[in-house]
């Protein structure tokens, strides 16, 4: 019998293994290795980002009516180790514009998926989320680790090849045997009169709201993401360091983890938002003010507020309220708007305010986690969530 909590752990740190190389350094990759501009980069991943957005809201949540989860995390990872081979020859901006959307409207599907895999799982077999989510951030800290090693040693040519490998093996590891639950052919719903998951979704206020707050939140990283990295190389910081420094925030994401069933588990998902708004203001000023290494490095250990905790609070809040059919869909809405659409728009900002300053690119997003503030002081009582 398979050990659901041993497979959920195992699966989150394949998968944010890959996250770990494709998210803050595949901008770095493109503006190094294909020559590309931060403004061509920028438009590139602002694309598959869009594409991304659309895939997770339309496609991942119709796939989960005809297909298991778990058929869908195999046949994904496959394409997209098919897709990652494309970037090999690619040479220019048009090529390489066309191959990302296409990629990005594969590959972001597994995060769904493995959300989903997860909020099943902790209401079928009681598994505890923030323990198997804690070994995605370590395989995303590895990721930041190796690629900072690899890239001191053979350049930046060596993201691609650890993406590569990485989605070989992620692949391999969805064929293997998995949790019962998440083979089980989907129920189709019969009848004129039932409601669709998203307009069920979309007619409850308070998850309409939880839903922006994670908008706001995880689209305030936009420029973090896409731009860290480079900002780190502004610095002169040197490439075998530069993962060390992002390691940091990792760090504090696994720590946070580990201990998060056990203190928030129980608190209300307004006041985690509430912290993660505070959190995320408070980090993207410290940037901006003072531009320096090591005020960055500190800047870095709020990212268990900014994101980890506005993350564990959107989790939260599905696993208690939503019912099981309708989480795929959830998932599909949360990684298509809060993962993909807004930070899309905003890495679109933060691209042209980085060419004006960096600092300036980082003080964008606290235009997106005041709001956040505001709505959850707002919204709190009269939703009681």
């Amino acid at each position: 019998m398979i050990n659901s909590q041993r497979w959920l752990s195992v699966n989150f740190f394949a998968f944010f293994f890959t996250w770990g190389v494709f998210l803050p350094f595949w901008t770095g990759w493109l503006t190094t290795e294909k020559g590309l501009t931060v403004a061509h980069a920028s438009l590139i991943m602002g694309a598959g980002l869009f594409a991304r957005a659309f895939s997770t809201f339309i496609l991942f949540p119709a796939a989960t009516k005809v297909a298991s989860i778990r058929r869908i995390m195999i046949w994904t990872a496959f394409l997209s180790v098919l897709l990652m081979f494309l970037y090999i020859p690619a040479d220019n901006f048009s090529s390489l514009l066309i191959i990302t959307v296409l990629f990005s409207l594969v590959y972001p599907n597994l995060l769904p998926a493995m959300e989903s895999s997860a909020t099943i799982l902790i209401q079928t077999d009681k598994v505890h989320y923030g323990k198997s989510r804690s070994y995605g951030s370590i395989g995303y800290a590895i990721a930041l680790l190796i690629i900072g090693a690899f890239t001191a040693l053979w350049s930046e040519q060596a993201i691609l090849w650890v993406m590569l490998i990485s989605l070989v093996f992620m692949w391999y590891l969805h064929t293997r045997s998995a949790p019962t639950v998440l083979s089980l052919n989907p129920k189709f719903v019969k009848g004129p009169h039932k409601k669709s998951d998203f307009k069920r979704l979309l007619t409850s206020k308070p998850f309409v709201t939880v839903l922006i707050l994670a908008i706001l939140l995880q689209g305030a990283h936009a420029s973090y993401y896409n731009f860290g990295y480079i900002y780190l190389q502004d610095l002169h910081v040197n490439s075998l360091y530069i993962g060390v420094v992002l390691n940091v925030a990792v760090l504090l994401e696994i720590l946070f983890f580990i201990q998060a069933d056990r203190f928030f588990s129980h608190k209300k998902e307004s006041t985690m938002f509430l912290i993660a708004g505070i959190g995320s203001t408070l980090r993207w000023l410290l940037i901006f003010l003072f531009p320096t290494v090591w005020v960055f490095i500190i800047s870095q250990l709020l990212h268990a507020a900014s994101f980890g905790i506005a993350h564990y609070g959107f989790i939260q809040f599905i696993s208690k309220r939503i019912p099981s059919d309708e989480i795929p869909a959830a998932q599909g809405m949360y990684s298509a708007f809060a993962m993909g659409l807004s930070t899309a728009i905003l890495t679109f900002a933060g691209g042209y305010l980085y060419e004006i300053s960096p600092g300036i690119a980082f003080l964008g997003m606290t235009l997106c986690s005041i709001p956040a503030i505001v709505i959850v002081l707002l919204t709190r009582k009269k939703f009681a969530y």
